[in-house]
């Protein structure tokens, strides 16, 4: 009886614990750019289907799951509307750059997620989509900022330094991705 009563302490001392490592690490994964109140929305406009979505997706520090899968649903595939998971982290970093920017104004999605057969596609086309692109994970974005030259989108981004941003001028367009910090 001592050592199963013993167990059962020791299980519930081990599950306390379990829960603090995990609301310390939730904590600390927090937004760096949420506002006081802990709430982090979006707006989109996806160019290539006509979408749009203006969405909170964070209230008082807690993600709103079906926000979430709104934006999934935004960002997915286009070309075979495939649907992948979207890097919470990407999210933070768009309403880091739009706080940056002024806090106003539309993401204009030029390129959310991306399949593996659409990344060939593309590969096939242009030299500037990578073989492993991070778009094929969800952790990657092509977009413009209205109201914002796509040059100072860009260097709100790299001021950032929270992952990959290409810049391509040309296209009018900015790359930003959860992945090491690089610029191209």
């Amino acid at each position: 009886m001592t050592v199963h009563r013993r167990s059962v302490v020791l299980g519930g001392l081990g599950a306390l614990a379990g829960l603090a490592i995990t609301r310390t690490t939730f904590a600390a994964a927090a937004p760096r750019s949420a506002a006081p109140s802990g709430r982090s929305s979006l707006s989109f406009h996806h160019l290539h289907t006509g979408e749009r979505l203006d969405v909170t997706y964070r209230e008082r520090g807690q993600l709103l799951s079906d926000a979430v899968a709104e934006i999934t649903r935004l960002l997915r595939d286009f070309r075979t509307d495939e649907i992948h998971s979207i890097d919470v982290g990407l999210l933070d970093t768009l309403t880091a750059l739009r706080a940056r920017l002024g806090g106003r104004g539309r993401f204009e999605v030029i390129s959310g997620y991306r399949s593996p057969h659409t990344n060939e596609l593309l590969r096939n086309r242009s030299s500037g989509v990578a073989k492993n692109s991070l778009h094929m994970d969800g952790r990657a974005i092509d977009v413009r900022l209205t109201g914002v030259d796509t040059k100072s989108l860009r260097d709100a981004a790299v001021a950032l330094r929270r992952g990959g941003v290409g810049y391509y001028a040309k296209s009018d367009f900015v790359h930003v991705d959860t992945g090491r910090f690089r610029t191209w």
